[in-house]
């Protein structure tokens, strides 16, 4: 299911309560009035006196917790400056797909690898999200591997959201502690440097003019980001009208310790969502440019897919390469 919310970043209180207890104390027992010979005579009788059975134990019906539910809860924000930020956080067992797009990588990756420029067959039927990748390749933001084909050398020191054979997705910086020794790479997007760092926004998130070319050259923009929180629950964020700052400020406040930029400008920024596994989907960045629809019909650019766990236990995939940064 979707859950959405609405909160205002400069109303945004705590509130706390305190509460107390006490115990009453015991109740003092009056002292025995029984002889000394009648209580030896009361202990010799309990001593004789054959012990009952114990009574069988009674099986648990402890009905066990059920397994979190996979599912997509969006919240708006208005920013500081008036930006409205939209934060869509994958909750649950959800796993992850990189797709390359029909002109970006194009040709580099057809022929090999299979998530392709639509979304199609068993996976439309776990289908929960679908948002936009990073930028274009040619701009050298950062390197591209997908399903173990290197499109564009990994660099390090950039922002890297990677992939594993299972489907899980963590966020990192190539180089500084990712790939983890053995980790199971299988792909890799990268962009610039992260716009959140140890929970903060970082001091390069206030200079938008480093943070890609604009329509216009203007600094209020289309624009999005993904992070992550302490839980490992992955955070997509974007708007129609924002600077970096924007997206730095709303991921952190919804506790992303780390993040990264993804594309920008109108055309491309795009999240859609189902209300449940292969459900309707629906354009939920308010004034989106492209339709709802338009990952399962096709689309040029590089996008992913979130997806609920399928139902049995899928064929094991073929051993994930091992990157080095």
């Amino acid at each position: 299911m979707i859950r959405r919310t609405f909160l205002a970043a400069s109303a945004l209180a705590a509130v706390c309560a305190v509460a107390a207890c006490g115990g009453a104390s015991a109740a003092a027992r009056p002292p025995s009035t029984a002889s000394p010979a009648a209580a030896a005579q009361s202990a010799a009788s309990a001593r004789s006196t054959p012990k009952a059975n114990p009574a069988p134990a009674t099986r648990s019906t402890a009905t066990p917790a059920p397994l979190p539910r996979p599912e997509v809860s969006i919240t708006r924000v208005r920013t500081a400056d008036g930006a409205l930020v939209t934060v869509a956080t994958f909750l649950g067992p959800v796993r992850y797909v990189l797709h390359h797009g029909s002109a970006d990588p194009g040709p580099a990756g057809s022929g090999l690898v299979r998530a392709g420029p639509a979304v199609t067959g068993a996976e439309r039927s776990r289908l929960l999200a679908a948002f936009n990748g990073g930028f274009k390749l040619s701009a050298g933001a950062g390197g591209y591997l997908q399903e173990r084909h290197v499109i564009s050398p990994l660099r390090p020191g950039f922002a890297s959201l990677v992939i594993d054979r299972s489907g899980q997705a963590r966020i990192g910086v190539w180089g500084r502690g990712l790939p983890a020794p053995g980790e199971a790479v299988y792909s890799v997007r990268q962009n610039p440097q992260p716009l959140v760092l140890n929970g903060r926004p970082t001091a390069v998130s206030a200079g938008w003019a480093m943070w890609g070319a604009t329509l216009g050259g203007g600094a209020y923009v289309a624009r999005s980001a993904i992070g992550q929180d302490a839980a490992g629950d992955l955070m997509y964020a974007a708007s129609m009208s924002a600077v970096p700052a924007d997206l730095a400020a709303a991921l952190a406040g919804h506790g992303a310790r780390i993040a990264m930029e993804l594309d920008i400008n109108p055309e491309w920024v795009q999240l859609d969502a189902a209300g449940m596994p292969g459900g309707a989907l629906t354009a939920e960045i308010p004034g989106q440019y492209r339709p709802a629809g338009q990952y399962l019909a096709g689309w040029t650019r590089d996008f992913f897919t979130v997806l609920a766990p399928p139902a049995s236990t899928p064929r094991t995939p073929p051993p994930a390469a091992r990157i080095r940064p």
